[in-house]
């Protein structure tokens, strides 16, 4: 009999939600990771770090608040790094602390340290002591998560040159930066950055950036970070970064040459697959580190599963917390529905984007006709009060059953307010509902109302032309 019927290696989204929801099932399980990892890279370098700096920059910068009290606005004049580290570790300690709670309440035995395959079913942990510890399963899963990809070309120093787990450890706010790579990383760190009031400069060599958007979002957002100082450079690559004294040049294959304080690198991320021995497993993962699955997050290893971002796209939290609840009851024989395909993403750049469905460009190349609804913030009594002017909701709807397509948000608590539309579309709502619908005065969900009887007024129009 092994040691336990499921075991999960990494205790990030996807892996503690996969241990947890075995419990439930009434299974013995057993996690594994670092001591000081607890809750994987998301609480610890990742998506709550970034986040919860995020939250300390919009707030001691001010930034929300100049629409209402002028542009020289400011809670505090001097921002340190240490000003914005106290929070992030206030934050990371108790969400640390959340985790090992919900794992002790489901009885999930954790087994700190690193672990690798010794056999399919066997797992040998290497923990503080000198001794490899044996453990086995009846089923793994692997949801080990990823690290920021470091090109071989680059001299990474951790403090003049970084990747994205180095910003937590910076000593300084810089005065100057270039970001390299205009990804969902990359831009959230160079509009928090621009927002404390370091010229960024952002160099990527693809002719857009964010392009999985929405184009009028992303040009709003592109047109805010101009606003804060920010300088793009697209369709051009990196040949090198020279080191200097104090700060470093960045030449670009075009001979451009860009001097900074900080250059941080975003070339996405690699799965942490490295050190866990797959081959003694059966296993293989690609060239960034991936592991290949299934619908059901099976290997090729039958009783082998892997979630979260070790499996490439979407790399969210969001998606991980639930790719490895189904994991779980796939890997326990045990029935549960499949992943909702109207997921929603979130962008924490400064303003916010989210957007759930379709984009128009989407659309427009599968020939499916839509009909486009827009509410602004600022023709909202909740815009005026919080002054937030530019700020705006999209509905896109097929005028042939009036279904929703696709929400798209940008500005103030888009990410929150993105879910109203998910939850329509999930419920195979019409935009109709939301015409007829009564919401808060004054709240910024009600531009769902406005940009509903926008879109539905086009429609009408439509109509009474045909007609």
């Amino acid at each position: 009999m092994n040691d336990f019927d499921l075991l999960v290696l990494g205790s990030g989204p996807g892996g503690q939600r996969a241990a947890i929801a075995a419990a439930k099932l009434g299974r013995r399980v057993g996690i594994v990771d670092r001591r000081d990892m607890i809750g994987g890279v998301c609480i610890n370098t990742g998506t709550i770090p970034s986040k919860t700096m995020r939250e300390a920059v919009l707030y001691l910068t001010g930034l929300n608040q100049r629409e209402l009290y002028g542009q020289s606005y400011r809670v505090k004049d001097d921002i340190t790094v240490a000003d914005l580290g106290m929070r992030t570790q206030h934050v990371i300690g108790r969400e640390t602390d959340v985790v090992r709670s919900q794992l002790a309440r489901n009885r999930v035995t954790v087994l700190a340290g690193t672990g690798r395959f010794l056999e399919p079913n066997a797992i040998g942990i290497n923990g503080t002591g000198d001794r490899e510890q044996k453990v086995t399963a009846d089923r793994i899963v692997i949801a080990t998560g990823t690290r920021p990809a470091r090109p071989d070309t680059v001299a990474f120093d951790d403090r003049t040159i970084i990747d994205s787990d180095g910003i937590i450890n910076m000593d300084r706010i810089p005065e100057t930066m270039v970001v390299v790579g205009a990804g969902v990383i990359g831009i959230e760190y160079a509009s928090m950055f621009a927002a404390l009031g370091t010229k960024v400069t952002v160099v990527e060599r693809r002719e857009r950036m964010l392009d999985f958007c929405d184009l009028e979002i992303v040009e709003a957002l592109k047109y805010h970070l101009r606003d804060l100082a920010v300088t793009f450079r697209f369709r051009e690559a990196v040949a090198s970064v020279e080191r200097m004294p104090n700060g470093a040049i960045t030449v670009l294959e075009s001979g451009k040459r860009i001097p900074a304080d900080t250059v941080m690198y975003s070339a996405g991320r690699q799965g942490m697959t490295d050190d866990l021995c797959l081959d003694a497993a059966g296993l293989a993962a690609d060239h960034r580190g991936r592991i290949k699955v299934d619908a059901d997050y099976r290997t090729e290893v039958p009783h082998i599963y892997a979630v979260g971002d070790v499996i490439g796209f979407p790399s969210l939290a969001a998606t991980s917390m639930e790719q490895g609840r189904l994991a779980a009851h796939h890997a326990c024989g045990e029935p549960v529905s499949e992943i909702n395909e109207t997921q929603p993403i979130g962008i924490y750049t400064i303003p916010e984007i989210s957007f759930v469905g379709r984009t128009e460009d989407d659309l427009t190349e599968a020939k499916v006709p839509f009909e486009v609804g827009v509410s602004r913030y600022r023709e909202l009594a909740r815009g005026q009060i919080i002054g937030d002017s530019y700020g705006m909701l999209k509905l896109l709807v097929s005028p042939e059953d009036r279904r929703l397509l696709g929400v798209h948000v940008f500005g103030t608590g888009a990410t929150e307010l993105v879910h109203i539309g998910q939850t329509v579309m999930g419920c195979g709502g019409t935009v109709d509902y939301l015409v007829n619908a009564v919401f808060n005065y004054p709240t910024l969900a009600e531009s769902y109302k406005v940009a509903a009887l926008d879109a539905m007024n086009k429609m009408r129009h439509i109509a009474r032309l045909s007609g």
